[in-house]
Parts: structure tokens; sequence; C-alpha cells
């Protein structure tokens, strides 16, 4: 199910290109092209980090988005982005590539991609039979 835009998102994005948002544990999930890249949380965006990228994210002042359960505080790999990047559509663009990128080789990302295959393969093909007849 998507959700409603946020009002900010078209302009935000614009030099990146189109995202969609789906709702998600407490926020609202950004994806592009079926790929989730991203978090908005009320006003706030964050972006998906890897281990390379998160330092960046740290130095300019920019923590994980987290969301409570009943084990207590889960931190995520997404990152809230740095205020000054509204302001720079330019540069808020590349970061958003980044994030992409990342969550473009996401082991999770390669394992869906991967079970789609399988079930591909797996179709049987009915010969013989005629559209919306049952052959027994």
């Amino acid at each position: 199910m998507r959700a409603a835009p946020e009002p900010f998102l078209p302009d935000l994005f614009a030099f990146f290109g189109e995202v969609y948002v789906r709702r998600m544990f407490g926020g609202k999930g950004l994806f592009a092209a079926d790929v989730m890249i991203g978090i908005v949380a009320g006003d706030v965006v964050y972006l998906k980090t890897d281990e390379t990228t998160r330092v960046t994210y740290v130095a300019e002042g920019s923590d994980a988005y987290t969301f409570h359960m009943k084990r207590g505080a889960i931190a995520t790999s997404y990152y809230r982005v740095p205020d000054r990047l509204y302001d720079e559509p330019e540069e808020f663009a590349e970061w958003v590539r980044r994030a992409h990128a990342i969550a473009e080789r996401s082991s999770s990302v390669q394992r869906k991609r991967n079970l789609t295959r399988k079930k591909a393969a797996k179709r049987p093909i009915h010969r013989g039979a005629k559209p919306g007849i049952l052959s027994r």
C-alpha cells in the first residue's frame, strides 16, 4: 500500500528522480525502483547507509532511525539526512544515489531477486490448454 506522499518530497527528490512512499514500522519507507532507499518520519528523511557512508553521516552529526519494540530500541542502517542538504538539491541527490546503490547491493534485495528468479524458473508451462479452461 502506497501512502500519500509528503508535500515536500517531489521538490526534494527532483534531481534524483521518482520515489514513492509506503508505510512501515512507525514511519514511511522511501522507495526507488522497488528498492527501499530511506525512511520519512515526520518531516525528517533518513537514507540507507553502509559502513563506509555511515562515517560521513556521523561526522555531520546525524543519527540512526530507531524504532521501539518490546525487547527495546532497534537502531537501523538508515541515518538522518544532514539539515544543510535540504538547501542543496544537487548534493542531496548525490547522497540519495549512494543510498540507492547501497540498497541495491543489500543482501535482502539480492535474496528477493533470487527468489523471484527461482519462482519464475519453477512455473509450469501448460501447452495445449486453452486460456480460461482447466485441463485434466
